[in-house]
Order: structure tokens, then C-alpha cells, then sequence
């Protein structure tokens, strides 16, 4: 009789213990069925190109491209029709092999790299107004009281663009300057977002002429607070004398417009500051007409920024050298390729 009740009371305990189990488990069973059925019904579809650009891009989600990393970059070319030569890392390669992939032209790509517009920053030609022990950021000194450099325009020093470079592009010299590395810089734009003072520009590579300086102080002060002693002080010299205008004046400071600008270096050797960096000083070559191929079609004359080159309707050219910037607008422009630099 005690055996009996004992297993009375043991099968009502595992009753009470299996109903829940196999309702539970009836239960998850469904869900289960519902979405592996819900999965298949709102299945996303991705486009296998998708992973194909993926593949191709150098995975650095630099974010230059405008997109949320590579993987938004790939998604957005694909998808939403992004061009396929914002990868400035990848470069031209990368921008072909992409187009590749989609059936499309890549469209022209020219490598652009960063240029600090300032000539301090350094340990021996930075004035400072005082010293700071605060964390070493720019970000963190241009908020105590505008920062310790007595120019309120120029480099901190305290290297964020060093740090958030990728790529290893960026250097720091003896001197506690910054120095890029062009062969190694892709463009990406990190330095230029980590830059509180916005010192930094992109500028396409073939372009060599830099306006070096950030002060939008008055030409006396200017030159008073610039360690390096090589301000803008906004005179508009090098404004007057660019012969295409690529040159303006804002809050005396000089800019230029480097869909304008023609590399001639005129604005450099006119600067009194000499804040105005000319990479082909010295270097430039000079125009050359051909005689045997030259046609007398005056195009390059009329297109010349500087009126270099002079000649009557169907007579052989010639080009002044004294006045010649080389430029090299005449070299695209002349139809029978009738012109070199030497």
C-alpha cells in the first residue's frame, strides 16, 4: 500500500514536470518553423559585387570616401550608385578594378595628398603666451584659452595628425616639425578631421605651389605673433600678379583656387614674406616651339596666361623665355604636339 501511494505521487510529480517541458518545447518548435519561414520570405539578397569591391578595397575605413567604411563604400557603389573612384587609399587601381566590376568607366582619379598651411609648430619657431601641461592633443590645448601658441591661427605641435594616420605618411623631423610623406600619403582625410585649427588641406599632387600660413591677422600682428617669421600678412601682391586670377584675399589671408592655378610660381616670387612655397623654384622648364611642326594656328598665343608667345597667322611661333612660367598650357592646347619643355 506504501509502494503504491509512492508511486501515485511520483507520477503526478513528473506529469507536473513534462507538461511544461513538452509545452515549451512544442512552443519553440513553432517559433522555429515561423522564422526559418519568415527568413526565407524576407531574405535581403546581397549582390555577390558587393563582396567582389569588398575584397578590393584596402580595408583602412578612413571614411574618405564619405561612406561608413569600406563595407558602406562597396554597398553604396553598388546600391546607391556611388562613384567608383572615391577610394583615395585605393587609388586609380582600385578605382579601374572597381569599374570593372560594374560595367562602368572609372572616371578620371588625380592623387591628391595633405599640405600643412603653417611654418610653426616647431620646438624652435613657436612663440607661446604659455606653458602648457595639460594633455599632450591639440584638440585638448586649443581649449584652454585658445591655446599656447601666441599665433591663434598656427600649428599646436602636440602632433594629433601624426597620431591619426594610418598610413605612416606623417613624420616628425629634429625640429618638432611635421613633415608629409608624399609618396606615402592616400588622402584619406584623417589628419585633415583631426586638425582643430584646420591647418591641413588636400591638394591635387600636381600642383606645387602652397600658400604656407593660416593667419587671418592683420599684416603687424602677423608678423609679431609667427615664430617661423613667415606670415601672410594679405598684401595682395601674389593676387595682382597671378596672371589667371587663382589667387584671392580673404580676412587677410591669401588663398588659391587650384582649379585655377597653373603651377607658374609668379605669386612665390613676388611674396615679401616669402610665406608662399614654390616646389618647382628653380626647376620649371620652358616652352619650345618646333619650326618643322609648327602651322602658325595661333592657339597657343591666345591661350598663353602670360603672353609669352607671339607669332602671325600661319607663321612659325615663337616663345619669349624671359616671360615663359612653363605652365605648360600651350604643350595640351597646340594640335600638332608642336611644343616641349626643355
Amino acid at each position: 500500500m506504501h509502494n503504491l501511494a509512492f508511486t501515485v505521487i511520483l507520477a503526478a510529480g513528473l506529469s507536473e514536470i513534462l507538461t511544461p517541458v513538452i509545452i515549451l518545447g512544442a512552443m519553440g518548435l513553432i517559433f522555429g518553423l515561423i522564422l526559418a519561414f519568415a527568413s526565407k520570405v524576407f531574405e535581403v539578397k546581397i549582390d555577390p559585387r558587393v563582396e567582389q569591391i569588398l575584397e578590393l578595397l584596402p580595408g583602412a575605413n578612413c571614411g574618405a570616401c564619405g561612406g561608413a567604411g569600406c563595407s558602406g563604400y562597396a554597398d553604396s557603389i553598388v546600391n546607391g550608385g556611388a562613384a567608383c573612384n572615391l577610394c583615395a587609399p585605393g587609388g586609380a587601381a582600385i578605382a579601374e578594378a572597381i569599374a570593372r566590376i560594374m560595367g562602368a568607366e572609372a572616371g578620371a582619379l588625380e592623387k591628391r595628398i595633405a599640405v600643412y598651411h603653417c611654418t610653426s609648430g616647431g620646438h624652435e619657431n613657436t612663440k607661446w603666451k604659455y606653458a602648457y601641461e595639460g594633455i599632450e592633443s591639440c584638440l585638448s590645448a586649443v581649449n584652454i584659452a585658445g591655446g599656447p601658441s601666441m599665433c591663434s591661427y598656427g600649428c599646436l605641435g602636440y602632433n594629433d595628425c601624426f597620431r591619426v594616420c594610418k598610413f605612416d605618411a606623417i613624420s616628425i623631423n629634429d625640429c618638432g616639425m611635421r613633415v608629409i610623406d608624399p609618396e606615402k600619403c592616400t588622402a584619406c582625410g584623417a589628419c585633415v578631421k583631426a586638425c582643430p585649427r584646420q591647418l591641413i588641406e588636400l591638394v591635387p599632387v600636381s600642383k606645387n605651389v602652397y600658400i604656407r600660413c593660416s593667419s587671418k591677422d592683420k599684416g603687424p600682428l602677423a608678423k609679431q605673433v609667427c615664430g617661423s617669421g613667415l606670415p601672410c600678412i594679405g598684401c595682395g601682391i601674389c593676387a595682382k600678379k597671378c596672371p589667371v586670377e587663382a589667387i584671392t584675399i580673404e580676412n587677410n589671408l591669401a588663398r588659391i583656387d587650384y582649379e585655377k592655378c597653373i603651377n607658374c610660381g609668379i605669386c612665390a616670387t613676388v611674396c615679401p614674406t616669402k610665406s608662399i612655397q614654390d616646389l618647382l623654384a628653380g626647376l620649371r622648364k620652358k616652352a619650345l616651339i618646333e619650326e618643322d611642326l609648327c602651322i602658325g594656328c595661333t592657339i597657343c598665343a591666345k591661350v598663353c596666361p602670360v603672353q609669352a608667345i607671339s607669332g602671325e597667322l600661319k607663321q612659325v611661333h615663337k616663345v619669349d623665355p624671359e616671360k615663359c612660367v612653363g605652365c605648360e598650357i600651350c604643350v595640351a592646347k597646340c594640335p600638332k604636339k608642336a611644343i616641349k619643355m626643355v
